[in-house]
């Protein structure tokens, strides 16, 4: 995992990098390890190569796929550390709701 302190603002852009069901999508098909074009990502959708670079270049920006040139192509793959530190992330959330909710349970109950 990055070493790289996971702020809110880093999992706001996750997340909505994430909300989205085409780069969902995208992502999905990219997390078998192999690298793609664009060309082999819009094989088979109803989307557009145009359309497909758009949604790469936001999980780009992300952190959730690289690119690399070959050739006159871009070829993208997926960055699962970028997954790892958003599992840290939703587990110190989840940790600071179960305080929150004993703390509340402690002063409700008898």
């Amino acid at each position: 995992m990055a070493n790289v302190e996971f702020h809110r603002g880093n999992a706001a852009i996750l997340f909505a990098a994430l909300g989205d069901p085409t780069r969902l999508s995208l992502l999905t098909t990219l997390s078998d390890g192999r690298e793609r074009s664009i060309s082999g990502l819009s094989v088979g959708t109803a989307l557009t190569r145009q359309a497909v670079t758009k949604h790469l270049h936001v999980l780009e920006q992300a952190g959730l796929v690289r690119s690399a040139k070959v050739g006159r192509e871009s070829h993208y793959a997926f960055q699962p550390d970028r997954i790892g530190e958003m599992r840290a992330y939703l587990d110190s959330v989840s940790r600071q709701w179960d305080d929150a909710l004993a703390r509340l349970r402690a002063f409700v109950e008898p």
